[in-house]
């Protein structure tokens, strides 16, 4: 065999990120015999595996606010042959960890194992699906801890700012924009939620999505445990629209704790969501402005005016309605200061040029975000699932790619001057 030798004496090439060339690993597919679908990654050094539930049983499900949210949460505490604590130490038993949570369209359950366990772990997930009975005492328990994580919440200004906020951009009746009160935790029953579970568990709709290195024969186990439930009868998928009775541009001051040396800044407005065409371009817009540690906002209101320790601009990720967001945390003295420097922001990047280096730092800065979230099987999933999730295929990652790579400056201008307009954005403070 022939040996390679390295001279060490010369540096090897820098390459910028730009450049560099990066794939999507294609998910295997396979269906149940119910139809239901599994999307798999078979990749790893490492005996782990991951399996997640992907139930379209989220908040907008819900006929009354809490019960998607409870019932999700409520899955693992007992079913009619075990106790919450026996569910509990069989899966720490076998050094496994079952989550679960519920989100504005979706909730799961996902399953974290070394994979020769996992034939004895999808038994007690298969009675989670089709057994668990919700006792009044676990319920008991859930809500009294429930208001108390709220009560605690509550004093917090950043807490406070982030339900207003959402209320403000969709509608306190809107799935995106409701929020938790200590009178809704008292009003729910256990009836309500076997109710939920019974038509979005028992015989929802639900997708699989499994990742790492996967032992022989693990489509024939979810076939066996998962293939035969009357999943996706009746299924039907909401529509809603924003109904909120707010005005963009309006500006709103809540006091929350008078004795409070902190403010809490959320400066929003709506937006579409990944399949408008603008949606890629504003992301590197977004980047520039507010997305990451070397952002036009990062720059000022941290670095230079040293009126906070992080600033934030993003997308919300909804699949139907989606919004741009500001969020900081100031001292209360310079909350005004702070909004007007970053409105200052919005107004250079429409009036001014965006120069070649900066764009360079952001592209590199973007394509090695998207480089580091391509390591492993684990990520790899992930990003499938979002984009399952939302209707889109692995032509949407290259095209992102590709919209890094040559969006111009000129277009980032463009885009400023069309969506970055402060009349446009809610404004709020909290103090």
């Amino acid at each position: 065999m022939e040996l390679i030798t390295v001279n060490r004496k010369i540096a090897p090439p820098i390459i910028d990120a730009v450049n560099l060339h990066l794939a999507l690993k294609p998910y295997e597919k396979f269906t149940l015999d119910n139809g239901v679908p599994v999307y798999a990654i078979n990749a790893g050094a490492e005996e782990v595996m991951s399996m997640e539930i992907v139930f379209f049983a989220g908040n907008c499900f819900e006929e009354k606010n809490l019960v998607a949210a409870s019932s999700n949460f409520l899955l693992r505490n007992g079913t009619s042959k075990k106790k919450a604590f026996e569910i509990n130490e069989h899966f720490e038993y076998y050094g496994s960890f079952l989550n679960r949570a519920c989100y504005n369209e979706t909730a799961t359950l996902t399953l974290h194992c070394l994979n020769k366990h996992i034939a004895e772990l999808l038994p007690v997930v298969e009675e989670l699906i089709t057994d668990s009975v919700f006792p009044e005492e676990e319920l008991a328990i859930f809500k009294q801890n429930q208001k108390q994580r709220l009560s605690v919440s509550l004093k917090k200004s950043e807490f406070v700012a982030g339900r207003l906020i959402d209320s403000y951009l969709y509608g306190e009746k809107h799935p995106y924009g409701k929020y938790s009160s200590h009178e809704q935790y008292d009003a729910l029953n256990r009836e309500e939620l076997v109710s939920f579970y019974e038509r979005y568990y028992k015989n929802g709709n639900c997708l699989i999505f499994t990742a790492g290195k996967l032992p022989i024969g693990l489509f024939e186990l979810l076939n066996k445990h998962f293939g035969k439930l009357p999943f996706g009868n009746n299924f039907q998928n909401p529509r809603y629209q924003t109904s909120s009775t707010k005005k963009p541009g309006e500006k709103f001051r809540i006091t929350n704790d008078a004795n409070g040396v902190q403010g809490s800044i959320r400066i929003a407005r709506e937006f579409p969501n990944r399949h408008h065409p603008d949606f890629q371009k504003v992301m590197v817009l977004n980047n520039l402005f507010g997305g990451y540690f070397g952002s036009r906002l990062m720059s000022n209101i941290r670095e230079d005016k040293g009126y906070t320790y992080g600033i934030h601009s993003y997308l919300q990720d909804h699949i139907q309605q989606s919004a741009w967001l500001v969020s900081t945390e100031v001292g209360k003295d310079v909350c005004e200061a702070a909004i007007l420097e970053i409105y200052k922001e919005m107004k250079r990047l429409q009036d001014e040029p965006i120069r070649d280096e900066e764009m360079q730092l952001v592209r590199n800065y973007m394509m090695g975000t998207i480089l580091g979230d391509l390591d492993g099987p684990f990520h790899i999933i992930a990003r499938w699932k979002n984009y399952i999730l939302n209707g889109v295929d692995e032509n949407y990652f290259y095209s992102a790619l590709n919209t890094i790579r040559t969006v111009s400056p000129e277009e980032l201008q463009h885009l400023a001057k069309k969506y970055l307009n402060p009349e446009e954005f809610y404004e709020l403070v909290v103090i």
